[in-house]
């Protein structure tokens, strides 16, 4: 494909990515009450690169040592951003959860900033907050406090801008995002495999019963394999601050799926939310380009 026709396709990836990752809240259920969380993100990266692998098998000629060390790079943020999250989630409700993971929209332009020397314009900052508002309305109801959970939710917060600063940066001199996006796959399931030898458990096999395994496949296929694939595809051909706004579309998308499916009922505060997520990713892909006057 042409730059054109990859610039063109980069933004519908990453509201892609956001829809299949959203639509993994209902889809999991209780997956996560089965497996021990590293055994199963091992599960699912080693899905995930295996799949990657035998597709884009014809890319490996292209493979030189130093695709190593880059995946790699990649791989760790993947894998602490993963860990951290699925860790905090069971100290902490599902709601403060996405919440305070979609705070990484506001960490990325900065640290963007701290590692690339480019500085954000307002624009970014502004849809950055905007979207944190809009995914606090969206998302948390009731009192909020912050407790152990909450914590490690906002560092795997900060790994998670990391590992969209990662995909920037060692992307860089025309290195295949694919071949890279398979080694970042296996790395992170090497040092998941690692850490569920050392710290988790190997649950009976009885436990993969065929719910179980059919939530194992949809997790490691579509939400690892695919909307990965899809991030890192379509960050290459858009800039990080705004990547990270229509990734934060995942926690509307959840939502929505919950609203669907679930009967969620539908509130002002709600809607609110929704509207200041789609006000953040105007300001973010316009930056209002068509409030301010032309001048000629």
């Amino acid at each position: 494909m042409t730059e054109k026709q990859m610039r063109s396709m980069a933004k519908p990836m990453l509201v892609g990515a956001a829809l299949i990752w959203g639509s993994s809240f209902f889809m999991m259920k209780g997956i996560v009450e089965v497996l021990p969380p590293l055994l199963l993100l091992a599960l699912r990266f080693t899905v995930g690169a295996l799949l990657l692998g035998m597709v884009f098998w014809k890319r490996w000629r292209d493979f030189t040592p130093d695709y190593l060390w880059r995946g790699s790079v990649m791989g760790a943020f993947l894998f602490l951003a993963y860990t951290v999250q699925t860790f905090g989630i069971r100290y902490t409700t599902p709601s403060n959860n996405a919440f305070l993971t979609a705070v990484y929209c506001v960490i990325v332009p900065f640290l963007y900033w701290a590692v690339m020397g480019r500085r954000p314009d307002r624009y970014h900052i502004l849809s950055a907050l905007l979207c944190v508002a809009g995914v606090a309305l969206v998302s948390v109801s009731g009192e909020f406090t912050i407790g152990l959970g909450d914590s490690l939710t906002l560092v795997g917060a900060f790994f998670y801008a990391g590992h969209i600063i990662a995909v920037e940066k060692v992307s860089e001199g025309g290195k295949d995002i694919y071949l890279l996006t398979i080694v970042q796959f296996g790395s992170a399931a090497v040092f998941c495999w690692v850490g569920n030898a050392l710290f988790g458990s190997f649950p009976p096999l009885e436990v993969f019963t065929p719910s179980i395994l059919g939530q194992l496949a949809y997790l490691a296929v579509m939400c690892t394999g695919a909307a990965l694939l899809f991030q890192n595809v379509g960050q290459i051909w858009s800039d990080p601050a705004s990547a990270s706004i229509l990734l934060s579309l995942e926690s509307v998308f959840g939502v929505l799926f919950s609203v669907l499916f679930y009967h969620d009922p539908v509130t002002p505060r709600l809607l609110l939310g929704f509207g200041l997520i789609f006000v953040a990713v105007v300001c973010s892909e316009t930056k209002f380009s068509f409030l301010r006057q032309k001048t000629t």
